[in-house]
């Protein structure tokens, strides 16, 4: 079986953030970094389970000295191959600061998996600052077009027990997906 580890930019030791996909071994590690955010809608268990060994493709897992501190779960809609939908990013507190999410992101672009994408979609709530910092500058690091509306809205779909979450899309160019592939 292949490595799936990618190293950083950086000189191998204690500190170094590196990327694989997950396993379902991982699932309740990342369950806990989900819940330990405090932020993020939490999933079961074994919805994370599944995710960690149904999705794994499509999604990743940064570590540093071996813990996990960062997680984006995402996948290829059943109806469309050229998108990558982003259900959630997670990065513990003690890693922030690092763009360790951006690089998690430009890691699944460049998955074999994802090579036909030509757009990445997320939704997030209007009051979500750290997220939509995230896709605006991983949109201007691709010289990507970001656009967003209403998607999931207040009080149809989520009975006024959630705010609306927008539907964010950004939408690469060509040269982008070559750089990606590179």
């Amino acid at each position: 079986m292949a490595d799936n580890t990618i190293k950083l930019e950086r000189k191998a030791g204690a500190g170094d953030i590196s990327f694989r996909k997950p396993t379902k071994s991982d699932g309740s590690d990342v369950w806990r970094l989900i819940a330990d955010s405090g932020k993020l809608d939490e999933n079961s268990m074994y919805c994370n389970l599944l995710q960690c060994d149904h999705f794994a493709d499509t999604c990743v897992l940064a570590e540093l000295d071996g813990e996990i501190v960062g997680w984006i779960s995402g996948y290829l809609p059943p109806d469309d191959d050229k998108t990558f939908f982003v259900w959630q990013v997670a990065v513990s507190e003690k890693a922030r600061g690092r763009g360790i999410a951006k690089k998690m992101l430009r890691e699944l672009m460049r998955r074999e998996d994802c090579a036909q994408v030509e757009q990445l979609q997320t939704t997030i709530t209007k009051d979500n600052d750290a997220s939509w910092a995230l896709f605006r500058s991983f949109a201007r690091f691709c010289g990507a077009t970001i656009k967003d509306q209403p998607h999931f809205r207040e009080e149809e779909h989520f009975d006024g027990e959630h705010d609306t979450e927008h539907m964010v899309t950004i939408t690469f160019e060509a040269a982008v997906k070559i750089a990606f592939a590179a």
